[in-house]
């Protein structure tokens, strides 16, 4: 029996030391949590999500024009040869510039009709004054010199004409040329003059002057989008040529007809063009924003982040409380992302540097 004690005692201290042993390789860790801290707090923005109207998008193409109110065909006024050309395709030229000299016999005809009514008025000058001092002598009567001053205001008159129509053709009387200068400011969108041609006052335009400071987007309406399309639509406007740049219009025209050639609706988008990047026959693609009934979840663009082809935000409750959520995404537009789940309006989420974030959670 006291064996049995003995034995029964050594297995119970066996028990108790393994416990004990166990109890000590194997401690339990505190936990821990991602915080932002006060330096990199003020890197981020914080937005509330609201809920807004979507606003579907229309597919279109269309292509760039001018205004043809801003365009300037410059057709001569006189017959010539062309002696020189300042100018070439694409210039940008401003009103008044000289842009080609013109040897013609019109500006020879009309400086020797100046040279001769100018000898005119010097002789009826002349005459004038003798005239006066024999009146003063008795001599001459009042009556001649009444003609003499007559015929001088006619030879003035005729001075005056001849001198404006060598203006208005901007002759150069040092040169013996007329000078063709710009009659607006803007781009030469066509040139069909060089050195050595000859023109006619009934001819062909010379050249083209476009103002692109502002362009026309002619949209392609088709039978399937004329239901869709209103005037006083946005559009968001996008060229191959510049990828990365969206502009922004509104449709201000839809004319009632089919444009004859193309049998589609030709709707007109007038867009601010200062930096000259829209080029008058460049292809563009069109988005026009239709506000729908159906309201979504909002969030601006940038607030996305996009990880192993999922969509997630940086749903916000305080600095140390960030979470990170996928949403589903129904549609999008230039600024705005619609939600379909994953968020809920009066939440909050990390609209700036949330990839920072994200990245830091992560890893954390």
């Amino acid at each position: 029996m006291k064996k049995y004690t003995i034995i029964s005692l050594a297995c119970a201290i066996s028990f108790l030391l393994l416990n004990c042993k166990k109890e000590k390789t194997s401690p339990v860790e505190p936990t821990t949590q991602f915080c932002i801290n006060e330096n990199f707090k003020s890197k981020i923005e914080v937005k509330e999500v609201k809920t807004e109207n979507v606003a579907e998008r229309v597919h279109l193409t269309g292509h760039v024009e001018t205004n043809p109110d801003k365009v300037v065909e410059f057709t001569s006024l006189v017959n010539g040869i062309i002696v020189k050309t300042h100018f070439s395709l694409g210039d940008r030229v401003t009103k008044g510039q000289v842009l080609a000299e013109l040897k013609s016999t019109e500006l020879s005809s009309l400086q020797a009709q100046l040279s001769t009514i100018n000898s005119q008025i010097h002789v009826s000058q002349r005459n004038l004054k003798a005239t006066e001092e024999l009146f003063s002598d008795g001599i001459s009567s009042q009556k001649e010199i009444l003609e003499i001053q007559n015929d001088l205001e006619s030879f003035k008159a005729e001075k005056l004409r001849i001198s404006s129509d060598i203006e208005l053709y901007s002759g150069s009387t040092q040169k013996g040329v007329f000078l063709i200068k710009a009659p607006a400011s803007g781009i030469i969108t066509s040139k069909s003059i060089s050195n050595g041609k000859q023109i006619t006052s009934e001819g062909e335009s010379l050249f083209t002057i476009s103002d692109v400071n502002e362009v026309w987007i002619m949209a392609n309406i088709y039978a399937t989008n004329i239901n869709e399309i209103k005037t006083g639509m946005k559009v968001e406007i996008t060229s191959l040529s510049y990828p990365d740049r969206v502009f922004n219009g509104i449709i201000s025209m839809i004319p009632p007809v089919l444009d004859e050639e193309s049998k589609v609706l030709k709707a007109r988008v007038v867009i601010p063009n200062d930096d000259g990047l829209l080029k008058p026959g460049m292809l563009v693609d069109l988005m026009a924003l239709k506000d729908s009934e159906e309201k979504a979840v909002t969030i601006p663009v940038e607030s996305i982040v996009f990880s192993n082809n999922e969509n997630y935000v940086l749903v916000y409750t305080s600095d140390c409380n960030i979470e990170v959520r996928k949403i589903e995404i129904i549609a999008t537009s230039e600024k705005n992302i619609y939600v379909g789940s994953g968020l809920k309006e009066g939440e909050k989420i990390i609209s700036k540097n949330q990839l920072l974030v994200f990245e830091q959670i992560k890893n954390f």
